[in-house]
């Protein structure tokens, strides 16, 4: 069975797909998923951040296993076409039995946004002694959509969205559909939630910038060599990640600065290491995206079109 996009955005919810996450997450930093680290391959298409990359990324987890095959091209956006793409095998796991074979764009644009949901309702509590009402944006594209929106269903009190992007009109843009306004990098940055979605491979977000009580949800820069934060920011933060393993080994933004991963975001919600984020204190949680994330929207997918 091959279960388009528009099938997958028919059935797949951030109702159910947040508190999805939050069980795989806590499952995955537990010990009870199978995941070895992403394979991946440079496409070799261009120089520098233009080059793309293919990676591999197998999981198994409870009655079901699975497969994503995804590509990142930074140039696409110039032709109009997805930066990420990418197709998820599900796998019944006592077989071994093909059960379905779907689009991966939409459930991986959608696993990301949910995962920084996750983040922030375990992580707000901790850093803020009152509600945020403020969150800022640098970005203006797929993701910083889909964070909105899967924000917004763990953050209905949030008042304020302020929005930076290196193309203006598409931050214009970005305002007028989400209610959004937009704003110079600087305000941004000085929000009590910033979230950073860009694909640049030098630095946008400053420590300097940054509140010192912040909590940061650092999406973009995928690659070992790529950075959205500077050294100020990354060495002044408790940074919390999905795997250590794999922040510390994929990310640029935590390899470049020569911090490491002080806690999961699944042993956060555990219970674990909780006394160890500082009220009042900055938080980076840098996310590289993980095999468990797909196959857990996946297995959603699958069950809300009849699978058994």
């Amino acid at each position: 069975m091959y279960i388009g996009e528009d099938a997958v955005h028919a059935v797949l919810t951030y109702d159910r797909l947040i508190p999805a996450i939050a069980e795989a997450l806590e499952d995955f930093s537990a010990g009870r998923v199978e995941q070895p680290p992403r394979m991946i391959l440079r496409a070799g298409n261009a120089e520098g951040a233009e080059n793309g990359w293919f990676a591999l990324m197998p999981a198994m987890a409870g009655g079901v296993m699975g497969v994503k095959t995804v590509t990142f091209y930074p140039g696409n956006a110039k032709l109009g076409l997805p930066t990420h793409m990418a197709v998820i095998e599900l796998l019944r796991r006592a077989t071994g039995e093909p059960l379905a074979v779907m689009d991966g764009r939409l459930i991986t644009e959608m696993r990301t946004a949910a995962v920084s949901a996750v983040a922030f309702n375990v992580l707000a509590p901790l850093v803020f002694a009152h509600r945020p009402r403020t969150l800022g944006i640098l970005g203006s594209g797929v993701q910083a959509r889909a964070h909105i929106e899967a924000l917004r269903h763990v953050w209905p009190d949030l008042e304020e969205i302020a929005v930076w992007s290196r193309t203006l009109e598409h931050a214009e843009q970005l305002a007028a559909e989400t209610g959004a306004r937009v704003a110079e990098r600087d305000e941004a940055s000085w929000a009590e939630v910033v979230l950073t979605v860009t694909s640049s491979p030098t630095p946008v977000l400053h420590g300097r910038d940054v509140r010192k009580n912040a909590l940061v949800l650092a999406v973009g820069a995928t690659g070992s060599e790529l950075r959205e934060m500077d050294d100020e920011l990354m060495r002044s933060a408790f940074v919390v990640g999905e795997s250590r393993d794999a922040a510390e080994r994929e990310s640029g933004d935590v390899k470049l600065s020569g911090v490491w991963v002080r806690a999961e975001i699944g042993q956060l919600l555990a219970g674990q290491k909780r006394e160890l984020v500082a009220p009042g204190g900055r938080v980076v949680v840098k996310l590289v995206g993980m095999a468990i994330e797909d196959l857990t929207a996946a297995r959603l997918v699958w069950e809300a079109r009849g699978g058994c």
